[in-house]
């Protein structure tokens, strides 16, 4: 379990496990011989990808950011990506209650960032998480409506639609504050609508970009996925966000980081982001 305090905040990684895709989807252009030493493939060319998601408790709120895979997965799926669903265990191990969490952000609507948004019962979906608020863009939502040839798969309606239709999921339109310290923030290019959560408690601030930096291999702003739709405003906005995070000294949650669930960064002598050692800022 790992845990650190931010301010007056508690940030703990929770996990839906792990999950294998397709290397060559996940590093695009950067060419096998090279990515293949960060992430060594097997024999299906399949890395191994975190599900973390990101509890921030503030004392006044419990804030869930992303929500896994999930358990609603056909068989084909999960076998496809070889993940069991293990957030609801990652809940009981840190002690939290899904009965507790009072806010639910999705950065954006791909299946493994939403997955536990809701759960089948009774062979109907219904919220994980009944107590909360979720939010997401609007546009994501509309996008996901769109059902395009090129990222369909991607969507499925049943981790969000019950939730808009009954109200319980607000939708967004552009940055803004969630609750006092929680705000969202809009980095467009793996979706058009991507958002990262900003926390920010006691002069000191953690960000949670989601694909826009997934882990701690796609740190090079030219390293994007192939499954961002607008990989130029990927670059663009990876630049971006490294002005204020480095100089900032913000804490960045990797949402599929096997084994680095957050760290600072720093440039390295040819300017590029690297992971900076922990104990220079936690502990």
């Amino acid at each position: 379990m790992h845990r650190v305090t931010l301010g007056d905040f508690e940030l703990t990684a929770l996990s839906d496990g792990i999950y294998h895709n397709d290397g060559g989807a996940m590093f695009g252009v950067i060419p096998k011989p090279m990515w293949e030493k960060r992430a060594r493939p097997d024999e299906r060319n399949r890395i191994p990808l975190g599900t973390n998601s990101l509890l921030v408790r503030t004392g006044e709120h419990n804030v869930l950011i992303d929500t896994g895979i999930g358990s609603k997965l056909s068989d084909k799926r999960r076998a496809i990506y070889d993940h069991e669903p293990l957030l609801l265990k990652s809940f009981a191990e840190a002690g939290v209650s899904p009965d507790e969490i009072d806010i639910v952000i999705n950065t954006h609507l791909h299946f493994d960032h939403c997955g536990w948004n809701t759960y089948y019962k009774d062979g109907k979906p219904v919220p994980t998480f009944p107590r909360a608020r979720y939010y997401v863009q609007q546009g994501e939502l509309q996008h996901g409506h769109e059902q395009h040839e090129r990222d369909r798969v991607s969507y499925m309606t049943d981790n969000y639609d019950p939730l808009v239709a009954s109200g319980q999921m607000q939708l967004l339109k552009g940055d803004g504050e969630i609750a006092p310290g929680i705000s969202v923030k809009v980095y467009p290019g793996h979706t058009r609508d991507l958002q990262a959560v900003i926390v920010r408690s006691g002069g000191q601030v953690a960000c949670y970009p989601s694909d826009l930096v997934p882990n701690t291999h796609h740190l090079e702003p030219m390293w994007v996925l192939g499954y961002d739709l607008y990989p130029l405003q990927t670059i663009d906005n990876k630049h971006r966000f490294y002005d204020v995070a480095i100089p900032e000294n913000w804490l960045v949650v990797f949402t599929h980081d096997v084994q680095t669930p957050w760290s600072y960064l720093e440039l390295n002598d040819k300017g590029l982001p690297v992971v900076r050692a922990m104990e220079k800022r936690v502990g």
